[in-house]
């Protein structure tokens, strides 16, 4: 009886299972319309084409989803196989229909546009967060075969607003500046983008996100700490914590967004810093120079010191002795890793620097002894901070040593008008080059995160002319620029830098160029253990002067065959005599 029952069972379920079993149907394409709440909005034209031939010439291998409506049939998936087919005029089209209930149907459109590769990112980014309703972005991740984190980076790039999303989807704002830009609220966002004023610039949107994002591994406070800000709590737990929302910067990358907060953060760790250093008779010094003295920055950072009792002094009234860093083979690297050092070359440096440091250390050391006491360096624009050693400079001195001394040396109150004027100009010409400075790193960092480098045309003649004075200054010596390139400039008194390179535009040509490659070429190889056989670089430059000077090279090169030769039958009769004397000694 019960084995009946289980048999009864079995041909139900079988029977079932049979009835569900979807049917391809042919269906005609006329009866069939685009589903306009359809999540996914572009088509790119050249692939449609593409497929619509596919279509043409094999049909359409796999079949669309569709379902059910009063006027015939809805898309569910597979619009852009519906659009190739019509591209390619077909008459009908082969379909699954099913019946869907609630929202199923959009989450199914949802998911299955997720999983292609070519999804726009913006569209990506607002799907998931359709999602987000129904499951964590941990289950998001997991049906779409996606990282968690990628999932997050999307979430946040849905709260762009439409004018940002817009060049995104132009591509021209990358997606990582894209969620960069979204981790502020929406009517920051707003203001970012009034100010382009209608022309999008890459470099200026990383600007003003750079403005208003804070590095928090270099924070001058203790991201640990829950009573700097109470309200706000300890960084490492924030929400606004780049690291908290989803890990946004790769690599566990802490970055704060909230402009308020981290700025208060910031002035609370110089207010308790202020008032330790009154509290235990340590002396703050500012790092400030005295030509920067009268920025607003400044001029508040000074004004409260003054305001909780604390002297003044700036490091050019000081003696500062600060604690020395250990060298290191990998820090000896960094700095010269512009140069081709050899290892030895790199130890010798190494040696060196741990020499001055031994020094260095000796003095730090002894500080105490020599009459400093202990004191802080505190860095005015990230507020961070460092225990130094620190010694006034002697002051007393009469009206004739005060006249005596060099007048950059001098106060401004012991100058005269006459030199005050000096003293005020040469402190505006120091700013305006620190500002030179500024602006040219500015410049330079641009151009390295472009796609510069990977330019296809061929160098323009400002690019030739710049890479040859950077040769002709950077690798060819005081004698060499005699002897190999006297008049490299031309006539360059009281020229100045732009004028110079303007002078050398104008009457440049392509064969300076070459030689001062040809210059590098016999200069930069290596010499010593390295030869053409064993080293690249002089590998090449070997095969380089074959055309040249290729009669001369075998000339040599029979030289020392002719010895190597004579060397190897020697050697050969040396051999075989000992070999001789091993066969004697064996019998």
């Amino acid at each position: 009886m019960e084995t009946k029952t289980k048999q009864k069972q079995t041909k139900k379920a079988t029977a079932t299972k049979q009835e569900t079993v979807l049917q391809v149907q042919y269906l005609d394409i006329n009866s069939i319309i685009p589903d306009p709440l359809q999540p996914r909005k572009t088509f790119d034209d050249s692939s449609l084409k593409q497929l619509a031939d596919s279509i043409a010439e094999h049909g359409v291998l796999q079949p669309i989803t569709v379902r059910t409506s009063n006027k015939g049939y809805i898309i569910v998936m597979g619009e852009r196989r519906y659009r190739a087919s019509k591209l390619a005029e077909q008459k009908t089209i082969p379909a699954i229909v099913r019946d869907f209930v609630n929202n199923d149907v959009l989450e199914v459109q949802i998911i299955e546009n997720l999983q292609r590769r070519d999804v726009e990112p913006t569209e990506e980014a607002e799907a998931i967060a359709y999602l987000t309703d129904r499951y964590s972005p941990e289950d998001i991740a997991k049906r779409l075969g996606r990282t968690e984190n990628f999932v997050r980076q999307r979430l946040k790039l849905a709260g762009l607003i439409e004018g940002f999303k817009a060049y995104v989807r132009s591509g021209e704002m990358t997606i990582g500046l894209g969620t960069a830009v979204a981790l502020f609220e929406p009517e920051e966002q707003q203001m970012l983008l009034e100010s382009l004023e209608g022309e999008f610039s890459a470099h200026r949107v990383k600007r003003m996100v750079d403005g208003h994002t804070f590095d928090l591994t270099k924070a001058p406070f203790d991201l640990s700490d829950r009573t700097l800000l109470p309200k706000a709590g300890a960084c490492t737990v924030c929400p606004f914590n780049a690291a908290n929302q989803g890990n946004l910067f790769g690599n566990g990358k802490m970055v704060c967004t909230k402009t308020a907060c981290f700025v208060n953060k910031k002035a609370k760790t110089l207010m308790n810093l202020i008032k330790n250093c009154k509290k235990t008779g340590m002396l703050l010094v500012p790092k400030i120079s005295r030509y920067w003295m009268d920025e607003e920055r400044n001029q508040l950072i000074m004004a409260q010191m003054e305001k909780q009792g604390l002297k003044v002094q700036l490091p050019d009234e000081l003696h500062i002795i600060e604690k020395p860093i250990k060298p290191t083979l990998e820090s000896i690297k960094e700095e010269f890793g512009h140069c081709d050092y050899s290892d030895e070359e790199l130890k010798e440096e190494l040696d060196e620097a741990l020499k001055s440091y031994e020094e260095d250390r000796k003095l730090y050391d002894g500080a105490v002894d020599n009459g400093f006491q202990k004191g802080v360096l505190f860095h005015t624009d990230s507020y961070r901070s460092e225990e130094i050693f620190v010694k006034v400079r002697e002051t007393n001195m009469s009206e004739d040593d005060v006249r005596s001394t060099p007048l950059e040396k001098r106060k401004m109150s012991e100058c005269s008008p006459e030199e005050q004027i000096i003293k005020i100009n040469a402190r505006e010409e120091r700013k305006k080059q620190i500002e030179h400075n500024r602006q040219f790193k500015e410049v330079v960092e641009m151009v390295r995160g472009t796609d510069y480098i990977n330019t296809k045309e061929e160098l323009s003649v400002d690019e030739m002319v710049a890479f040859s004075i950077s040769l002709y200054e950077n690798n060819v010596g005081y004698y060499n620029q005699l002897d190999h390139f006297p008049g490299f400039f031309g006539d360059t008194p009281d020229k100045t830098r732009e004028d110079i390179v303007a002078q050398f535009r104008k009457t440049f040509k392509k064969e300076t160029l070459n030689k001062l490659v040809r210059f590098l070429l016999t200069q930069q190889v290596h010499l010593g253990e390295n030869n053409h056989v064993n080293n690249l670089t002089n590998c090449s430059f070997y095969i380089a002067m074959q055309t040249y000077h290729k009669d001369d090279i075998v000339q040599i090169e029979k030289s020392y065959d002719m010895a190597r030769k004579k060397r190897e039958k020697r050697l050969k009769e040396r051999v075989k005599a000992l070999e001789q004397q091993v066969e004697a000694t064996k019998d």
